[in-house]
């Protein structure tokens, strides 16, 4: 019977109506039977709620089917998942926008709302400020209400009364000095579902509301309600019915040129344009002003996308704009002025889909410009030869509309936005969430973007909505920029990238459903483009039964923190939750190259100058690190290697990697991949490791974040860096030796300088060959192969005290250097004095310039070459 129901099921998401409502009743009466033969409670408890699930979706669809008034159900599916504290809390807060306060709708107002008296005759008054622009304040000439802005009298004809709610014709309307045709636009397109018809999506939006014959109603005291979608959830935006007007012939709001005493549209218009700021509105897009006013589903094609494919695309929404679940509006790019007048197009602007048919062979939009006498279509150029009748205007009534071929607004428009009806799918989920900003080293990488493992039982299409919520300094960013570009400062592909861009991604993650640590092109299933929009959608089909990760992705989204809300719609019932850490313990940490830290790649001598941490590892356990810097452009390498355990704290400076071979390194990261990289390693024993960050040129300074995770407790701890906290005493002369090029001389493979000091001093000896050019293509091809110590005495009865590399002869371009050692004035004394030597064996070869040797002493006291008695320097060492 579960196979049955299961079948059921799988119909149920490819079919609609009638057909739709068939099989989820016999899915559920098949799962009510499967429940009744269960042998185990939880199988019982399993069925029985899945059965309630199709009984719910039985009666939305035949809630649908019969035409219920949209009063009695919210026009996008409810979210059934409970909210957390936390995302009940972001709503609260995202609640309050520019000095206003919009509640989440609870539940629609009663009659009382619109006939009690208040305020001075009787008339609700907006308290809140509505600010308009400077254009706008020099015609203005105040607020007035419909009955003034009509000639109608209280109390007067009931005909004219009823002609401010309801339109006597096709409606025209028409925007003029408001910059908001992305709004105008919207609610040419959203016409033919606003009419005077039984669930009319104006009966949820607007109240109060004359359900008797289907139209807004005028409400007795001013006072005008609307339920609205914005910042996450379905909210209360209230106004009353004062609209601005002008001494000139301009309007400051949306006009009906058929129906000039029709005012609902212009209290949309005001209800939006509260939520967006006020009339001075900067801009929008349509398809974001209808998920407002509508709550349908937002999706924005980029029309000159290569991905776009025109009869797919055409199909598609062909297809749902017949049955009445779509609404098109369309945006124009920065198109150039002769360009406009040839074409008569006006550049980023938004149009109206009013219809679309086929003729012939042609597929055909029928277009509305928004602007009262604005540019209309010319034809020019089109790509399809249109009969006389369909080019340019339709007809003398139809003002500014126009006819225009499929492949033409391919050509001519950036954008298509399809605003989706949300009762095409059974069920939605909603998950609220807030972002702090990432600081700009880890822009590029995802240790801090929110992602979710998503799991879908079949595999029939999913649609993700993210939506980002508005807030004050996204208003204050978008008029300052619209200043900009009106004096010819600035574009609006200006003003789209101050906002910063958002998108989604969907991965293959391993494990399943984890956290992704960065961008990986190889796991990558589905994305979106990133949008300057406060929505993007993506569409998917699911791999069923297997979990994959959803990332929220951004760039320079310009303020420091953001909330969000994802919307699943889907066909069957996901489960979803924040995606976990594929290891439990995690740690960020950030530094930076610097003068002294940017030693470059492992083949330039200061490779060991870069910045080194002590990792330590209670238990066996995996590693992952993640390293990204801001600079993008700039290669980076991550390096793992053995170190021995710190004998104390104080000796943590022994831990530095000072040489390096290729069995020293456990794991590295691929060679030098530019702004961000990683490294991982399946299994490291417990105890320490030295970490190497490193450029692959050295002298590149950057700021970094190192993210490192493992599965066991562990620490890392920054290595201060060669010879931190010692004095540094140099040995001259410096070099100590210079080798010419083709040195075969005979000079001395021992040499010696003697030390001196006046207290008990911990010390230790560096060494380093030097080139006497800095060019890598004329660097000399080998050194003498070298080693360096300190002795107690001199001849066959001197102690050696510390050693570089224990002993073996080394080449020392990255520096050798001897462990430290505690000497005491008396000691040195008596062993025949205090040396540093340093020996060498083989000669330099043919190059371009020669080099040396520089030797330092590293010191917690002051230490003194020669033994304070007059001499100093080097001497030779080879009768030993």
């Amino acid at each position: 019977m579960e196979a049955q129901a299961l079948e059921h099921e799988r119909r149920l998401a490819q079919t609609q109506g009638d057909e739709a409502l068939k099989h989820a009743i016999a899915a559920a009466e098949l799962y009510m039977q499967a429940a009744g033969k269960a042998k185990t409670a939880e199988d019982r408890k399993r069925l029985r709620k899945k059965c309630v699930e199709l009984i719910g979706l039985g009666e939305r669809l035949k809630a649908s089917a019969k035409g219920i008034d949209a009063a009695s159900r919210p026009p996008v599916p409810q979210s059934t998942r409970p909210l957390t504290t936390a995302e009940k809390t972001i709503l609260l807060k995202a609640s309050r926008l520019h000095g206003h306060l919009f509640p989440p709708w609870e539940s629609a107002p009663g009659s009382e709302s619109f006939s009690s008296a208040s305020g001075p005759e009787g008339q609700y008054v907006d308290p809140s400020p509505f600010s308009l622009s400077e254009e706008q304040q020099a015609i203005f000439a105040g607020w007035r209400r419909p009955s003034e802005l009509a000639g109608v009298k209280d109390g007067g004809e009931p005909e004219a009364v009823d002609q401010l709610m309801t339109a006597q014709a096709e409606m025209d309307l028409a925007q003029d000095l408001a910059t908001d045709c992305s709004v105008v636009a919207s609610l040419c397109a959203a016409a033919r579902h606003v009419g005077p018809t039984k669930g009319s999506l104006v009966e949820s939006l607007m109240y109060p509301f004359d359900r008797t014959n289907n139209r807004p109603e005028v409400s007795q005291n001013g006072k005008y309600i609307f339920r609205m979608y914005f910042n996450g959830t379905w909210r209360h935006v209230v106004i009353d019915d004062r609209l601005p007007t002008s001494h000139t012939d301009r309007t400051l709001y949306v006009v009906d040129r058929r129906n000039p005493r029709l005012i609902w549209p212009a209290l949309v218009e005001k209800a939006y344009l509260k939520i967006r700021g006020g009339y001075d509105f900067p801009g929008s897009n349509s398809g974001t002003d209808l998920h407002a006013l509508t709550g349908w589903i937002p999706e924005q094609i980029f029309l000159q996308s290569d991905e776009v494919e025109l009869d797919e695309t055409w199909n598609r929404i062909k297809k749902a704009y017949d049955k009445g679940n779509a609404m098109l509006t369309l945006g124009t790019g920065n198109i150039l002025p002769e360009e406009e007048q040839a074409l008569g197009l006006v550049k980023e602007h938004d149009y109206a889909v009013i219809n679309l048919k086929m003729e012939d062979d042609s597929r055909l939009l029928l277009i509305k410009n928004p602007w009262v006498d604005s540019l209309v279509w010319t034809g020019v150029g089109s790509s399809v030869t249109l009969k006389a009748h369909t080019v340019g205007s339709v007809s003398e009534s139809a003002s500014n509309q126009f006819w225009m071929a499929f492949e033409d607004v391919f050509q001519h428009f950036e954008s298509l936005y399809v605003n989706w009806n949300p009762a095409l799918f059974p069920y939605r989920q909603d998950h609220h969430f807030k972002w702090d900003m990432p600081d700009k080293t880890e822009e590029l990488v995802f240790t801090h973007n929110p992602q979710y493992s998503v799991l879908s039982p079949s595999g029939s299409p999913v649609w993700i909505l993210l939506s980002r919520h508005w807030q004050d300094g996204e208003l204050d960013i978008l008029r300052q920029r619209k200043a900009e570009k009106e004096r010819g400062q600035a574009s609006l592909a200006t003003v789209s990238k101050q906002l910063g861009f958002m998108a989604l991604v969907m991965y293959a993650s391993s494990p399943h459903g984890t956290r992704m640590p960065l961008p990986d092109p190889s796991r990558s299933l589905h994305e979106t483009p990133f949008v300057d929009s406060p929505n993007t959608l993506l569409r998917y089909d699911p791999t069923a039964g297997t979990p994959q990760t959803l990332v929220i992705t951004q760039t320079e989204l310009p303020l420091p923190t953001y909330s969000f809300t994802l919307s699943f719609f889907s066909y069957q019932p996901l489960t979803i939750a924040p995606a976990a850490h594929p290891l439990a313990h995690n740690t960020s940490l950030t530094g930076a190259w610097t003068r002294r830290t940017a030693g470059g790649s492992a083949s330039h001598p200061r490779y060991f100058t870069n910045p080194q941490y002590l990792l330590t590892l209670s238990a066996p356990s995996p590693l992952s690190l993640v390293l990204s810097t801001a600079a993008r452009d700039l290669p980076l390498h991550v390096a793992v290697l053995f170190s021995p355990s710190p004998t104390s704290a104080a000796n943590i400076t022994n831990q530095r990697i000072t040489s390096l071979s290729g069995r020293d390194i456990l794991c590295a990261s691929s060679e030098y991949h530019r702004g961000c990289t990683s490294a991982t390693h399946p299994l490291l024993d417990a105890g320490c490791y030295t970490l190497i960050l490193s450029t692959f040129e050295p002298a590149h300074l950057a700021r970094y974040t190192l993210t490192l995770s493992t599965s066991t407790q562990h620490t890392i701890t920054p290595l201060p860096s060669d010879g931190a906290g010692r004095l540094r005493t140099p040995i001259p002369p410096n070099p100590v030796v210079s080798f010419p090029p083709d040195d075969t001389s005979s000079t001395s493979r021992r040499l010696r300088a003697r030390l001196s000091v006046a207290r008990l001093t911990r010390l230790s000896a560096v060494a380093r060959t030097t080139t006497t050019t800095t060019s890598s293509s004329s660097r000399m091809r080998a050194m003498p192969a070298m080693r360096i110590s300190l002795e107690l005495g001199t001849g066959a009865h001197r102690i050696v005290l510390a050693l570089s590399r224990e002993g073996e002869f080394a080449d020392a371009a990255m520096g050798l250097r001897t462990g430290e050692v505690d000497v005491e004035p008396e000691v040195v004394r008596a062993g025949g004095g205090l040396w540093v030597v340093l020996e060498r064996i083989g000669g330099g070869v043919a190059g371009a310039g020669g080099g040396g040797v520089q030797v330092e002493v590293l010191s917690d006291g002051e230490v003194q070459v020669g033994g304070g008695d007059g001499g100093g320097g080097w001497e030779n060492g080879d009768e030993d």
